[in-house]
């Protein structure tokens, strides 16, 4: 028997609507706390901490109520009702570093989910503002609660003499940028490159002291600032050659425009850097009609090229980095521009600094970032590496997520016990090789937390 036809068109079911027009809103919003606001949650604390539970004898305040930097977020009805706080901000001593504790979290009330939306605000509002480790003492009858949210348990503590559990929110942040970035290059290109320089941005022509070196730039980037574009393709190169201590000697671009008032918008920034540089630009390939692309090759020179896999356990790890500048128009936390605000002589400095020491081993900090890059030469190396974050270089104006997942400018990872004298960049030892693999971060307590598990590339060692 055939089934019957039935007419839908026009009909809505609440499914429907809900999946158009999503959920109702929540009887409660979360955001940073007003004065006002403040106030009341600091009243709240008091009436819980110290009146009710007794963990408190007069006050549950502290320094870190008197540090500007701490935030606190509350849950407030529609009517503006303050129904719940939490508060959150860097560990009190020295500048902040991207280690934020979480904690004093309390609600009132009867209204279901105010306490696991807090938690789950303060992490994303943590998250957003670059930190790597966030941590909060909850107490033994809440712990298996955050348990239950995603936070994984560190150990037993004691908070004004009672028994706490010290909890940490696993971020991904740089494992997550390590994979997409670089975690698909083993299976793809194997054991490409000459013997000892498997992995490494450039490559030692054989039978000569050429190095080559090739980078893109992606078309999105080309297509949005086409001048930027331009000079990023020498920036690009010109450090994959400083990596190798080689001398760049010449540059080949490959270009795709629209049309040639675009390609000449891409060609003025390329000319600019390759100046500034003092690169010659050999020549190349242009295509017009086309889809934005842009491509370029470098050549540089030097008979003794430093590897990216030359390390040993037990080097010094260094980071050499321009801390000038600033993040990038449009590019905020994800590229920073110094270069392009030097004179000729300090960008000649800084390329030249690993020709001049000859480290052991050498990676200019590319897309998979600070630690992504040094899990690239630890892996190269056939080691593991250690980070220590309070003595990375960095940018004020950087914080320490931004700056270890971003594209700097100018920075450059080392090991071994040569010092690079880089101009104006700064050069400071942070960390060293281990045995074993993958990178690790180090912080002031001694704690350690992981940021890359294993091998980056998947090359292995060079």
């Amino acid at each position: 028997m055939i089934a019957p036809l039935v007419q839908t068109t026009g009909v809505r079911h609440a499914a429907d609507v809900s999946a158009l027009l999503g959920e109702p809103p929540p009887a409660f919003l979360i955001g940073p706390a007003d004065a006002a606001e403040r106030r009341t949650y600091l009243q709240m604390r008091h009436e819980a901490f110290v009146v009710q539970q007794g963990l408190f004898e007069r006050s549950d305040l502290d320094e870190r109520d008197e540090d500007p930097r701490t935030v606190v977020l509350v849950a407030r009805t529609a009517a503006g009702e303050v129904i719940g706080g939490v508060r959150l901000g860097p560990v009190p001593d020295g500048p902040d570093i991207g280690w934020w504790q979480g904690g004093r979290l309390v609600t009132v009330g009867r209204l279901n989910g105010v306490g696991a939306a807090l938690v789950r605000a303060a992490c994303a509002y943590a998250e957003t503002a670059g930190v790597l480790r966030f941590e909060a003492t909850v107490q033994t009858s809440t712990y298996r609660f955050f348990q239950r949210l995603g936070w994984d348990t560190v150990k037993r503590v004691e908070v004004a003499g009672e028994p706490h559990v010290l909890m940490r929110w696993p971020i991904a942040r740089i494992a997550q940028l390590v994979a997409a970035s670089k975690s698909s290059l083993g299976p793809l290109l194997g054991s490409v490159g000459p013997a000892g320089f498997v992995g490494d941005d450039g490559a030692p022509v054989p039978d000569s002291d050429l190095v080559a070196a090739c980078d893109a730039i992606l078309p999105a980037m080309v297509e949005r600032d086409p001048e930027w574009a331009g000079w990023c393709s020498v920036l690009v190169n010109v450090n994959d050659l400083a990596a190798m201590g080689a001398v760049p000697v010449g540059l080949l671009d490959a270009l795709g425009a629209r049309d040639a008032a675009f390609a000449a918008r891409v060609l003025s920034g390329l000319r600019r850097a390759a100046e500034a540089y003092g690169v010659p630009l050999l020549g190349g390939h242009t295509q017009l009609g086309v889809p934005a692309a842009l491509s370029v090759t470098a050549l540089g020179r030097t008979a003794t090229p430093v590897p990216g896999g030359g390390g040993q356990p037990g080097q010094d790890v260094r980071l050499t980095a321009d801390l000038g500048g600033s993040w990038r128009t449009g590019y905020a936390g994800r590229q920073w521009d110094s270069t392009s605000r030097r004179r000729p002589d300090e960008l000649r400095a800084m390329v030249g600094s690993v020709g001049k020491a000859q480290p052991a081993a050498a990676k200019d900090v590319s897309m998979a970032g600070v630690v992504g890059t040094l899990g690239m030469l630890a892996e190269a190396s056939g080691c593991a590496a250690v980070l220590d974050v309070a003595a990375v270089p960095k940018p004020a104006e950087a914080s320490m997520g931004d700056w270890l997942t971003c594209f700097p400018g100018f920075a450059i990872v080392t090991a071994g016990p040569a010092e690079l004298e880089a101009g104006p960049a700064v050069s400071r030892v942070c960390g060293s090789l281990t045995s074993g693999q993958g990178v690790v971060l180090r912080w002031p307590d001694g704690e350690v937390t992981p940021a890359v598990s294993a091998g980056v590339t998947g090359m292995g060692a060079a």
